[in-house]
């Protein structure tokens, strides 16, 4: 494999799963997509957040091709976890619209520079890397993300899927599910 039939896999990939994080809130209402349910307050559209500003700083910052907009989350003083959240005066659309911008400039920076090109990670004490390291290390950061956006979305209401709800699942109706969760949890208690 060539690199630059590796670049192209992994830009692939990486496209593939930010559809599958983006997807996980179609249909939502605005609430839905806000709320917290878990302990530590992880939602919806605070993974899109997130996941937009990590984009921005390892596609632009690490290889001095800065994304143009200012970013919370990126600044060293910010608060914790500002990136984690949609604050009041932040809409769906907001984020959405950012998210796009930030994947434009990382798609920008993936096809212009070579997969051996240099950059260095402040948040990592300016550890030097390559353009392969940080696309491995996004499309990883991405699809951990896109696992927290699935049990999330399947909390809210139910769905399930990889790109859309319902997509690539393999089972039954509501009562099939039933039945399967039934047998796993009867298979645990064995183990209590």
């Amino acid at each position: 494999m060539t690199d630059l039939d590796a670049k192209a896999n992994l830009h692939r990939y990486l496209r593939e799963a930010r559809e599958a994080l983006l997807g996980k809130l179609d249909g939502l209402s605005e609430y839905d997509v806000r709320r917290p349910l878990v302990p530590t307050g992880t939602n919806l559209l605070g993974l899109v957040k997130h996941v937009a500003s990590v984009t921005a700083g390892y596609f632009g910052e690490v290889f001095d091709r800065p994304f143009p907009e200012p970013l919370a989350g990126l600044d060293e003083d910010a608060e914790p976890n500002t990136d984690m959240w949609a604050a009041a005066d932040e809409s769906r659309d907001d984020i959405i619209g950012l998210w796009h911008r930030v994947w434009a400039h990382a798609d920008a920076t993936i096809e212009t520079l070579p997969i051996d090109a240099p950059g260095s990670v402040r948040w990592w004490q300016h550890t030097p890397v390559t353009l392969h390291l940080i696309l491995v290390h996004v499309l990883a950061e991405l699809n951990r993300h896109a696992g927290h956006a699935d049990i999330v979305r399947e909390l809210v209401d139910g769905q399930v899927g990889w790109r859309r709800p319902g997509d690539n699942m393999v089972g039954g109706d509501e009562a099939w599910w039933a039945a399967y969760r039934e047998r796993l949890e009867s298979t645990a208690r064995e183990f209590a």
